[in-house]
């Protein structure tokens, strides 16, 4: 289990606020803060969004970027093209770039961008089209959530991608729980021991994508055997957006990352029955019987 340097994803999603250079600001401040990855999320909100969605108000004015709901997404959206010179900032200053995907018009367009994995958000993993599209059409990992999600709808996906041979090879699962932010009576980080039990040899790694507060549970979520850890950044969390709230900014990704780190370092067993640190302690300190 503890063979894999944990991996941090810093989700960007939109926290941008539809503004492109603080895109690229919060991607170099990941990097800063040492993650792997700097994600995005990608939406064809016409195609994703009926039309009453797209023109009922934002159930949260005050966060809202638009006149309608369909508004706010729009003014959120970045086109394929800036996706790819977000790609290409990120590779230039030395991060990692990904993107969840939403809907089989976005899938098409990140695809086409080639990044190492594509993710599949909680509320579309049931999208069979759209993950179709993947399967078959990109060749980089998927990375799956599983909030709001049922043990059997699980099963569905890590069966489909079984169907051609490619879960061991491609398929990351996600421990989630959909809310922003999550109580931690709501976190149920033991899911993460059911992934392992029930599809450990059967995908090829687990993560945790957490929308709490603090780092801590991440820190026992990578010892439970989650190896990707996915939190949601910002450069500042009064911001106005739905997910700010839930989100890290730079001292906690700066501490998550190092604890993540210093964790993996840990997690050892003895070579040693004494270890050469402990040596000269034995010598002084170890009860002799007169």
């Amino acid at each position: 289990m503890y063979n894999t340097a944990p991996r941090v994803i810093s989700e960007i999603g939109c926290n941008h606020m539809g503004q492109f250079e603080i895109a690229k600001e919060l991607i170099l401040l990941s990097k800063e803060c040492k993650a792997n990855y700097a994600k995005f999320q990608k939406r064809n909100s016409r195609e994703l969004l009926t039309s009453d969605q797209y023109d009922a108000p934002h159930p949260v004015p005050y966060n809202a970027y638009g006149a309608t709901y369909g508004a706010h997404r729009e003014f959120l959206e970045f086109s394929q093209q800036q996706h790819a010179e977000l790609k290409a900032y990120a590779e230039s200053v030395g991060i990692g770039y990904a993107t969840s995907v939403w809907d089989i018009t976005s899938a098409q367009e990140i695809i086409e961008l080639n990044p190492d994995f594509i993710k599949v958000p909680s509320a579309c993993n049931n999208h069979f089209e759209m993950l179709r599209l993947l399967r078959d059409t990109y060749r980089g990992d998927v990375h799956v959530s599983t909030g709001m999600t049922k043990l059997d709808e699980i099963e569905q996906i890590v069966a489909f991608f079984e169907e051609t041979g490619q879960a061991r090879e491609r398929l990351v699962v996600y421990n989630c729980t959909s809310g922003y932010p999550v109580p931690f009576k709501d976190i149920c980080l033991l899911e993460i021991l059911r992934i392992q039990q029930t599809y450990g040899d059967r995908i090829k790694e687990i993560g945790f994508s957490g929308h709490h507060l603090g780092i801590a549970v991440d820190i026992a979520a990578y010892t439970l055997g989650a190896v990707w850890i996915e939190r949601h950044f910002t450069k500042d969390r009064t911001w106005r957006g739905t997910d700010h709230a839930a989100s890290l900014e730079v001292p906690g990704l700066q501490k998550l990352v190092r604890d993540l780190d210093h964790t993996y370092e840990a997690l050892t067993y003895k070579p040693s029955e004494i270890l050469e640190i402990e040596r000269v302690q034995r010598e002084k300190l170890k009860y002799r019987a007169h």
